[in-house]
């Protein structure tokens, strides 16, 4: 791992030092939504339909690694990561990843979704990262930009790959 506070992203405080992106919203509500949110993300769905490429060992699991390519043939970035912590309880999902070398941000992003009380079914992102690379650096507006339009399109393709819509909680923003 890339950074020391790995499985921080577990938690709703997240580490100093770094940005921190918090996104959550209302997928819908029942059983179905829930169960159709946790499979997009096990599947690493959620990251495809953003746009991104995806190679992975596997379902997340804790140990898996999976990288992550973005932009065009031949200026596509490749983002190796690992599943750092896993919860899986019967009305709650989620996992964290975190970022190996050469990825060119440090840091964490976690997943979660699960079904309340009133049965209905809210998804969170959580993440921190700062740049590990000089490009990185170098072009921060750039990757902080970046990084706001794939936490959106991440909230999009799950709330299409769960339910025809949902909304973004009040005060939920990054």
């Amino acid at each position: 791992m890339t950074y020391p506070e790995v499985g921080a992203t577990r938690g709703q405080s997240l580490p100093d030092g770094y940005r921190h992106v918090r996104r959550r919203v209302r997928l819908g509500t029942g059983e179905a939504v829930f169960r159709a949110a946790v499979t997009a993300m096990a599947n690493w769905d959620i990251q495809r339909t953003s746009g991104l490429r995806v190679r992975a060992e596997g379902p997340a699991a804790v140990g898996v690694r999976m990288t992550v390519g973005i932009g065009f043939w031949p200026l596509r970035i490749w983002a190796p990561c690992q599943v750092v912590w896993v919860s899986e309880e019967p009305a709650r999902y989620g996992f964290g990843f975190g970022t190996l070398t050469p990825h060119p941000e440090r840091g964490e992003e976690a997943f979660e979704v699960w079904l309340d009380e009133s049965d209905e079914v809210w998804f969170d992102l959580r993440a921190f990262s700062r740049p590990a690379t000089w490009y990185a650096r170098l072009g921060r507006p750039f990757t902080q930009w970046l990084q706001d339009f794939v936490t959106d399109r991440y909230v999009s393709s799950l709330c299409r790959l769960a339910t025809a819509s949902c909304r973004r909680a009040p005060g939920a923003g990054s």
